[in-house]
């Protein structure tokens, strides 16, 4: 095994590409040659570092120096100071770092505790951080109802937003019997704001494979479809060479492990309709139907792809399954709260000094949130409030700052954790323009499909764009909760029954915003 005195670690994703990482890269592949360093500094390209909007960002080991928006013309200083002088570049250097570590601790991470720090497009390098040994295990060593039953013991909810149990969910197909079966991915992730499972699959696609396979061995899948929107063109390419990996690897195919057991995973690219979020629709969209959702019952779970037996999983929830299985339920449920077991990947924007991507345990503060893992506001911005789980959230005044991020403490405000954006907002702010942008949202995306989505998303924009323009009244702003409220009671899928939660929480937490542009 070759040793390095150095790693840096150069994170790849769509930003870093647009910024020119890959000209980067072969520039400062150049320069280390030039000065004889090839052999002593290993340069390895890896997923998200966790911090955004930052350019072309390295991180430096042993060192522990995080670097930010570096551009070729900087390769030669970078060199000559850090790596042949052993002096870092004060000038470049992540002032986050400096301020506060939890964003760079990997300890108490599960679903990204890859991420940033292995190429993800080699299978051995996985395979060194004990990838696929929960595959082998569970393949080998346990029996389906084995695997089942970790999971519930484990506590595991549901990533997406709904928060339903997976265990308790895999149980309902797991005893069916059936010529086929079938588990699907939702990698769809239209939510606004939230992009936190394409940092997942860019980071670490295999870690993703492996719990979809688990999951087909639990209820006896033999074939998997990875639904994903086809904006997402690294984490396709990524995904489509770790399942080619895989194959030529043995670990899916036919006869895995001399057991018997067969799966086949396949990629299929959605067009980016939001209402293919929703379980059923998506399945309508993966058999070449238009995106509407289905009647339930009966559930996917006992008639889903093409009427069989279909365990549909979101990104987040199945990347977390490995560590359970690897490391046991009681191990999994250290982390979080007694009932909300492990970890949550939030992806923090807007008005905080450093937007990024993270994983803390369930049930912590919102306020440590920002804090520690986003450095605060913006100098000399006040926290206002905070959108919390996209278009499908809520908006949180200052008076729950210090709520427990978990889908209990959450519940006890009629507040979500959601899809794991949170989107913070400085005083100057608009809640108005917020819930209007909120609005015209759900209208584009409405699917048409029932009449109380269909037309209750013009109505509530048509109302919100009154009282944008300041022709609206307090009864136009009371209308907006009636007509949120009826949809939640009589649309067809969650697109409809969502508006409510944005419409209520704006208008009851920032009430005088809206008495304050309204006629008498």
């Amino acid at each position: 095994m070759k040793y390095y005195r150095s790693h840096i670690l150069i994170g790849i994703n769509e930003t870093s590409i647009a910024a020119g990482v890959q000209g980067f890269i072969l520039a400062l592949r150049k320069e280390l040659g030039k000065v004889g360093l090839s052999d002593e500094i290993n340069l390895l390209e890896t997923g998200p570092l966790g911090f955004f909007g930052k350019g072309i960002c390295l991180t430096v080991y042993p060192e522990n120096i995080h670097y930010e928006n570096v551009k070729i013309e900087d390769v030669q200083e970078l060199v000559e100071e850090h790596f042949l002088k052993g002096r870092p570049v004060p000038r470049l250097i992540l002032e986050a770092s400096s301020k506060f570590q939890p964003q760079f601790n990997y300890k108490k991470r599960i679903v990204l505790r890859n991420s940033g720090l292995i190429d993800p497009e080699s299978i051995d390098a996985y395979l060194g951080t004990g990838g696929y040994e929960a595959w082998e295990k569970a393949l080998l060593n346990m029996q389906p109802q084995q695997i089942v039953e970790e999971v519930k013991a484990s506590g595991l909810r549901g990533r997406g937003g709904a928060g339903f149990p997976v265990g308790l969910k895999w149980s309902f197909t797991a005893p069916l019997e059936a010529k086929q079966k079938y588990v699907v991915v939702n990698a769809d992730e239209g939510e606004p704001g939230t992009f936190k499972d394409r940092l997942i699959m860019e980071g670490d696609p295999h870690q993703l494979l492996e719990g979809t396979m688990i999951c087909a061995r639990a209820i006896g899948a033999t074939k998997a479809y990875i639904y994903i929107r086809g904006e997402y063109k690294l984490c396709i390419m990524r995904l489509q060479k770790a399942i080619d990996q895989c194959r030529a690897y043995g670990i899916i195919g036919e006869n895995i492990f001399d057991s018997g057991f067969d799966l086949d995973i396949e990629i299929k690219i959605g067009a980016g309709a939001y209402v293919c979020g929703e379980e059923t629709a998506l399945i309508e969209s993966l058999e070449g139907n238009r995106g509407h959702p289905r009647w339930k019952p009966p559930f996917p779970g006992v008639k889903g792809l093409w009427q069989a037996p279909t365990v549909v999983n979101n990104v987040e929830t199945l990347a977390n399954v490995p560590y359970i299985i690897a490391n046991g339920a009681d191990e999994f449920k250290k982390h979080g709260t007694p009932e909300c077991s492990g970890t949550k990947v939030y992806t923090i924007l807007g008005d905080v000094a450093y937007p990024g991507l993270c994983e803390v345990d369930m049930g912590t503060p919102l306020r440590t949130i920002i804090n520690d893992y986003a450095g605060g506001m913006k100098k000399g911005f006040k926290f206002k409030a905070a959108l919390v789980g996209g278009a499908a959230g809520v908006i949180l005044s200052d008076r729950l700052l210090d709520v427990n991020m978990d889908l209990v403490s959450l519940d006890e405000y009629s507040a979500v954790l959601g899809s794991g954006a949170i989107l913070v907002m400085n005083e100057h702010q608009s809640i108005v323009d917020i819930l209007w942008s909120i609005l015209r949202f759900f209208r584009h995306e409405s699917c048409g499909q029932c009449a109380p989505c269909k037309n209750g998303t013009q109505l509530l924009y048509r109302l919100i764009n009154k009282i944008k323009k300041g022709e609206g009244t307090m009864d136009d702003v009371d209308m907006m909760i009636t007509v949120a409220e009826t949809m939640q009671y009589t649309s067809f899928c969650a697109l409809g029954q969502s508006p409510i939660m944005a419409v209520r929480s704006a208008i009851e937490n920032f009430r005088d915003e809206f008495i304050a542009i309204t006629k008498e």
